[in-house]
């Protein structure tokens, strides 16, 4: 097959990495598109695979993400056109679905997180599969047209699947300077251009850090845009603020605490055992609410709240894993056409 595979944020790097391995694998023809946001290139520039970036993110306004949402729909339907791909995939992209859509591209659509409904609203119907977690309730994406047999779950968090081959690599703490004998404390920061946090910043989060930089635990935050590293910055000059992407997940994994406003870090936390408190002003989704009811995930009201220890040995080595080939079986076998060049021999025959 001719695969197209669409990535928009920064998490969906690491989420769809080993489903692109796995096509490659097995002999498909993966070619990748990319927004610029955050960390997004820069990760799969460190990644090495070959891809082309098209549009633009635009802010936190929905009349601006409107107009850029456009202009980059106008340059995926070129990228598209001609190209013969037989499936897209894609984890929360906006633009993806209605690109394959007009092109008659198959596509499956993945995300973890059920209020964004903007968003949702546009690609759970322009998607022919949805493939989310089964910890959300399905009558929560029957408003946005998700039902059986397009809605998919799926065990576990997507978590359990990127990270099953995954190890974590020292040097990342080595890098920053980092001392793995005393107290790691790793902070990320809130996606504030997300169109459900409408540009405002985390209130908690500057009471996070003001305590933080009076500690003796040694703190990297990991901030999303360039605004808010001069923010934390001006904080305290303590704290350690990486200007480019970085190893976040072996940050997590050899860290000893998380504070979060974010998503995917909060749940890479639960997976490899690391204590984490989450600040994520959004309304909880279904996964969240399932992991602090399994005290896996706090929720964090005060500053204070947040302990600061070396967490015990072995929480890495100790969790779940899932096979990623499973994820990619449910995203794509259902819907994949043939090659096309079993399609033309066919005929001749």
């Amino acid at each position: 097959m001719r695969v197209w595979v669409d990535f928009t944020n920064t998490a969906h790097v690491p989420v769809l990495r080993p489903l692109v391995e796995l096509l490659e694998q097995d002999g498909h023809e993966v070619e990748l598109t990319a927004r610029p946001l955050s960390h997004t290139v820069e990760l799969l520039d460190d990644w090495g695979h070959p891809y082309r970036v098209i549009g633009r993110h635009g802010g936190a306004q929905r009349f601006h993400k409107a107009l850029a949402t456009a202009e980059r729909l106008r340059g995926m339907l070129r990228f598209g056109r001609g190209r013969k791909f037989d499936f897209a995939l894609a984890h929360a992209s906006v633009d993806l679905p209605p690109a394959a859509r007009m092109l008659g591209i198959p596509n499956t659509t993945m995300f973890d997180y059920e209020w964004a409904t903007a968003q949702h609203n546009v690609v759970c119907r322009l998607a022919d599969r949805v493939l989310v977690p089964a910890a959300i309730p399905p009558k929560r994406l029957e408003r946005y047209g998700a039902r059986p047999p397009k809605l998919v779950r799926f065990d576990g968090l997507k978590e359990e699947y990127y990270l099953s081959d995954w190890e974590p690599d020292p040097a990342a703490l080595k890098a920053l300077g980092l001392d793995r004998r005393r107290v790691v404390c790793v902070v990320r920061t809130a996606p504030s251009y997300a169109l459900y946090l409408g540009g405002s910043e985390n209130e908690l989060l500057d009471r996070v850090l003001r305590r933080l930089a009076l500690e003796d635990a040694q703190t990297v935050v990991l901030a999303r845009t360039d605004e808010q590293r001069r923010a934390v910055r001006a904080v305290s000059d303590r704290f350690v603020v990486p200007d480019r992407a970085v190893d976040g997940s072996s940050l997590v994994a050899l860290g000893d605490v998380l504070v979060s406003a974010g998503g995917t870090m909060n749940r890479e936390a639960a997976v490899l055992g690391t204590p984490v408190w989450s600040i994520f002003e959004g309304r909880l989704g279904g996964v969240d609410e399932k992991l602090v009811a399994e005290g896996r995930l706090r929720l964090l009201a005060d500053a204070d709240e947040i302990e600061l220890r070396k967490k015990p040995a072995g929480s890495v080595e100790s969790r779940v894993r899932r096979d990623p080939r499973r994820l990619l079986d449910l995203a794509v076998r259902p819907l994949a056409a043939p090659p096309r060049r079993h399609v033309r021999s066919a005929r001749r025959r």
